[in-house]
This record gives structure tokens, C-alpha cells and sequence, in this order.
């Protein structure tokens, strides 16, 4: 044990044999929660740490209206990223696209002309500042042909990255009884397209666009606030209600709020952002270990050593409601004793930080150095001992799993 600040400890206890049911990631969860919202669905993260700060009905799945465009976006995004296309690429606007999505539609629209041809970069732009259907529509046929192809590319993306409950069915948003999100899984979305796509992410603070002569504002409502807003989307349609992923910076510290659900537009502002000044107002940032300072180390099979030291990428911080005492504790879990070899930089093991009996943080941890294999005599002891000690290994992890 040492202390890591007055009225406040830091344990950290390395499991040598750790669960396998234990190693995967767990969803974090307030249970000490003081905030109230008259929201549906909601969630709160610290961007950095992953961190939930708040979290209300979480993992129920609705529908996601316009925010299911964040999806869209992340697939264009992500090709643009890997030289598939430009700013400069051109896409058609189709009879299908303005029909389903242009002025005459009844639903959020560029305003972009049957059969023009418009450069992606203002096609993205149609699409996060106006929210444009047709904007939608024409980059999903440009992309994959049919905009149902391209809600399989959306899928892909989507397990890719994380997000393990949300079903995608269109790029528009538009209502279907298969689309289905949760606010955690778009929580994930906006922080990975925040932290993967800097430079494009800017666009979503832009105010303003004007496309055929017609001039739009954003209609995400947290940039008009003095709060340090810089995206992301919003949306609502009958069967979603008012919904919005939105972001925000103060003093180099970001948040992302999800909500769904909301009866007005109104409310949808205004519950965001009270949930974004509360986050910023009632918990201060504790750092833990600096990046690449060694966490602790995890026991090695059949290698030249026995033991391995373990670090993170990033500093390892977790935010925790200012004046509060209660205990912070960390745990390293992993499968093993790891088998030699072992590269170093391999993820090996993850970090999971408690405070109190909140989950509060969860991160990877990598080897620190390279481990070859061991000599013949060196393996058959690490078998001998493995051996005679699989019982003991058994026994602890069924305690771990009780934890």
C-alpha cells in the first residue's frame, strides 16, 4: 500500500493467475451516483480515461434518429484515413437520394440538386453540420452502391471499433425496427472518432454551411453555449424522441454526453448540458502512473525470465468527486503465467482501478521489455512447477471470479 494523497489510499494487488472470465473488459457503472436527469437514456465519459462519470438506462436499445449519421461519418471517415478517398472524390446525387432525402422529403436535407456532382468534402459537410439525408443517401451509394451495402460496411465498423449492442440499417437515421443503439456504444463512437480523426473531427464544431445558396446552422444547440462545445450530433425522429451526442473541453479535460429520449428540443439542450457542467464541476483528476512508468509485473512461463514488467501507453489517471475519501484500488489481470516468447510492446494484461466499489477505470498494459525463450533445463522446471501448482491456480481463480 502507499499513499497517494492525504485521506486518500492507493492499493494496487497483482494477480498472478488471473480468470479468464476476469480478462475481458467490464462496462463501468456509477452506483454512487448524485446527479438526477429527466433524460430516458443517458451517459457521461471523461474522453481521456474512458471513465463513466454517469450513466442512466446505458445499454437500452432505441432508435437513434440522425445520430445514426455519426456512424455514417466514421465509415467515410475511416476511408479517407486508409487513401480510398478525398476530399476532392466526387459523388452523384441520385433520383433515390434526392427523393429520399432532399428538400421535398420532409426531413433534414442539403438541399443538394438531382444529379449534380458534389466534392465529399461538401457532402460532409452537408452531412454533420445540415444533417443532410441526401448528403447521406448519395455517399452511402457512392461508397458501396446501395445504401443497405452500406449499412453492412456501418456494422463492420461498428464491431470493430466496439460497439457491441448498436444494429445499423441506414445512413440517414430514418426509422427502422432493426436500427438500434445504445447511448454507451455512441459514447464509444464519438470518443474514437475524437481521439482517431483530429483533423476531420473539426468539421462537427463548424457552425454554418451553406449549400445552394441555402445557408443552415448547425443544429447541434451545446455550440451556441459558452461551454467549449465542439460537437457532435443530434437527432429525433417519432419512435426516438430528441436525442444528442455531444462533446465538450474545459481546462484540457473533455467529456462526451450521450441522451435520448427527450419530448422537446428544449429539454434535449438543456439536460446536456447541465450533465456536462456538472461533470466538470464535481470530480478532479488523480493520476496514478505516468506513461511507461512499470505498474507492476506478471509472472512468465518457460522464458529466460520469470517475471515481466508491465506498462501503460497513456498516463493512467482516474477522476474521482472532489473531497471524496473514498479508497482507489487497482488490480493487473491477465491469463498466465504468460508463455515465452514475448515481444515487447504485446498487450499482455489489463489495468482494472476501483474507487470505492465503482468500477472506474479499465486499460490495457503492455510488456515492458522482450522475453526469449528460455533454456531447456529453465522450461522443464517452469513445466515441473506449472505442473504441480495447476491445482493451487484452479482454486484462486474460482475465488477471483467471486470478487
Amino acid at each position: 500500500m502507499r499513499q497517494l494523497l492525504p485521506a486518500r489510499f492507493f492499493t494496487l494487488t497483482v494477480f498472478a493467475f488471473a480468470a479468464l472470465a476476469c480478462s475481458r473488459a467490464l462496462p463501468y457503472e456509477a452506483r454512487a451516483q448524485t446527479f438526477q436527469t429527466s433524460a430516458p437514456t443517458a451517459i457521461l465519459v471523461d474522453a481521456d480515461s474512458h471513465a463513466v462519470l454517469f450513466e442512466k438506462n446505458a445499454d437500452e436499445l432505441t432508435a437513434p434518429a440522425s445520430m445514426a449519421k455519426t456512424m455514417t461519418v466514421e465509415v467515410v471517415f475511416n476511408e479517407i484515413k486508409n487513401g480510398r478517398l478525398s476530399f476532392d472524390s466526387t459523388f452523384t446525387i441520385s433520383e433515390n437520394a434526392w427523393r429520399k432525402g432532399g428538400g421535398g422529403s420532409g426531413g433534414s436535407s442539403m438541399f443538394a440538386q438531382v444529379n449534380s456532382t458534389i466534392r465529399l468534402e461538401d457532402l460532409l459537410r452537408g452531412l454533420i453540420i445540415q444533417s443532410g439525408n441526401d448528403a447521406a443517401i448519395a455517399i452511402a451509394e457512392g461508397v458501396a452502391g446501395t445504401e443497405e451495402n452500406f449499412a453492412k460496411l456501418m456494422n463492420e465498423r461498428a464491431r470493430q471499433i466496439g460497439l457491441t449492442k448498436s444494429t445499423f440499417r441506414n445512413a440517414t437515421g430514418y426509422g427502422h425496427p432493426e436500427q438500434k443503439v445504445t447511448v454507451r456504444d455512441l459514447a464509444k463512437l464519438a470518443i474514437h472518432i475524437i481521439e482517431t480523426y483530429p483533423d476531420l473531427y473539426k468539421i462537427f464544431g463548424e457552425r454554418e454551411f451553406t449549400w445552394n445558396k441555402i445557408r443552415q446552422q448547425n443544429r447541434n444547440p451545446l455550440l451556441a453555449m459558452d461551454i467549449g462545445a465542439d460537437g457532435l450530433k443530434t437527432g429525433n425522429i417519432e419512435e426516438s424522441g430528441y436525442g444528442l451526442i455531444g462533446s465538450a473541453v474545459q481546462n484540457g479535460q473533455r467529456l462526451v454526453v450521450v441522451v435520448n429520449g427527450f419530448k422537446t428540443a428544449k429539454d434535449r439542450a438543456n439536460e446536456s448540458r447541465k450533465l456536462l457542467d456538472w461533470g466538470f464541476r464535481a470530480f478532479e483528476t488523480q493520476q496514478l502512473f505516468a506513461a511507461g512508468q512499470v505498474v507492476g509485473e506478471a509472472q512468465v512461463f518457460g522464458g529466460s525470465k520469470r517475471s515481466l514488467p508491465l506498462v501503460s501507453r497513456k498516463p493512467i489517471r482516474v477522476l474521482v468527486p472532489r473531497g471524496d475519501g473514498e479508497r482507489v484500488t487497482a488490480r493487473i489481470i491477465y491469463t498466465g503465467p504468460l508463455k515465452a516468447p514475448i515481444q515487447k510492446g504485446a498487450e499482455v494484461a489489463r489495468l482494472q482501478v476501483n474507487r470505492g466499489e465503482m468500477q472506474a477505470l479499465e486499460m490495457p498494459l503492455y510488456a515492458n521489455e522482450d522475453i526469449q525463450e528460455g533454456s531447456l533445463s529453465q522450461r522443464a522446471l517452469d513445466g515441473l512447477l506449472e505442473f504441480s501448482t495447476g491445482w493451487v491456480r484452479r482454486a484462486f481463480t474460482s475465488v477471483i471470479e467471486r470478487i
